[in-house]
């Protein structure tokens, strides 16, 4: 028997904040779930633990499912070898080498979202896929307020204090800013 550790904060969004809303917005529309993708095994995880644990509760809208992606900082300066002697030169960033980079970081989110499809296929689920191109968190956040999401599930990665610390994560800038509830999913160890 496993056991799941999960954290479950239920903020009421401030678009229902009143009584009057809730009830409108519960009896007017489908339930809208959505998983966010990312290249590591704990988003995945979350995403399996909706499809063992939620799969009745979606059954009447297709499972959202979010790739965010990251666009290449412009500023960048990095250093280039520009001849035989090995002698290294600042170089910024082309115009060229920023859209091969966010090219790449597309077809990335798109293959992770196609993943996720098949999982999702394979055990008779709708799915709908997003992609959001910017920060994670911004994007994430971005892209409940656009679609209407009812419930975001993000799955906890181990990222050490120091990482934390210095980066966010992207579960507590969520359940922080996100306009619905957040069931963060942590997997066991």
């Amino acid at each position: 028997m496993a056991i799941y550790k999960l954290k479950f904060i239920y903020t009421p969004s401030r678009a229902c904040s009143s009584p009057s809303n809730m009830e409108t917005k519960r009896e007017g529309s489908e339930k809208k779930v959505m998983v966010v993708i990312d290249e590591n095994e704990y988003s995945y995880y979350a995403l399996d633990w909706v499809l063992n644990k939620l799969k009745e509760s979606i059954t009447d809208s297709p499972l959202v499912i979010l790739a965010p992606y990251s666009t290449p900082n412009c500023n960048h300066i990095f250093a280039a070898q520009l001849s035989a002697a090995g002698i290294y030169t600042p170089v910024s960033s082309t115009l060229e080498l920023i859209r091969s980079v966010q090219d790449r970081n597309r077809k990335i989110a798109l293959g992770l979202l196609q993943k996720a499809k098949t999982i999702c296929a394979s055990q008779g689920v709708k799915v709908e896929t997003i992609t959001e191109v910017g920060e994670a968190k911004e994007a994430v956040c971005k892209a409940v307020r656009n679609n209407g999401i009812d419930l975001l599930v993000i799955g906890e990665n181990s990222n050490g204090a120091l990482k934390r610390f210095f980066l966010g994560s992207l579960s507590n800038y969520c359940l922080d800013n996100a306009n619905c509830p957040v069931l963060v999913v942590k997997k066991p160890e």
